[in-house]
């Protein structure tokens, strides 16, 4: 059976708080970035989780390595306290954000290429069908 863990680091960036949604899955990193504009309250970041994470978009995986979750309280009180105090995204998520981002640039490039092609092929062989009328004398 996978092990599923998931993690969500709230933080502001200039001049939005952005949630950074982190999902590992056999032992790979995907991760989804969600800006909210205004600082969002615990119960509204708990709705949007129960209301939008099935429409999440997540990137490509990333090899990452797995902890195991330790059991002694006062070492888990110690871990939360240092994730606290760390601000910003771990960079392995940084790295699989990046590639997601260039996968999407790679994307809407191709899109946007394929459009600009057909729209002149429209209208190219809308000048060959203004210039036949005319041939034609209609």
């Amino acid at each position: 059976m996978d092990k599923v863990s998931g993690r969500l680091t709230v933080f502001f960036e200039d001049p939005f708080w952005v949630g950074i949604f982190e999902k590992i899955s056999e032992g790979k990193l995907s991760v989804c970035k969600v800006t909210f504009g205004a600082e969002p309250k615990d119960y509204e970041i708990y709705d949007f989780i129960l209301k939008n994470y099935d429409r999440l978009k997540f990137g490509p995986a990333v090899a990452a390595d797995v902890r195991e979750v330790c059991h002694n309280p006062k070492k888990a009180q110690r871990e939360v306290r240092r994730q606290l105090q760390n601000v910003g995204v771990g960079t392995k998520s940084q790295q699989a954000l990046k590639l997601q981002q260039e996968q999407k640039k790679t994307e809407r490039k191709t899109a946007s290429r394929e459009r600009r092609e057909a729209e002149k092929e429209r209208q190219f062989e809308l000048k060959q069908q203004k210039k036949k009328e005319k041939h034609k004398g209609r």
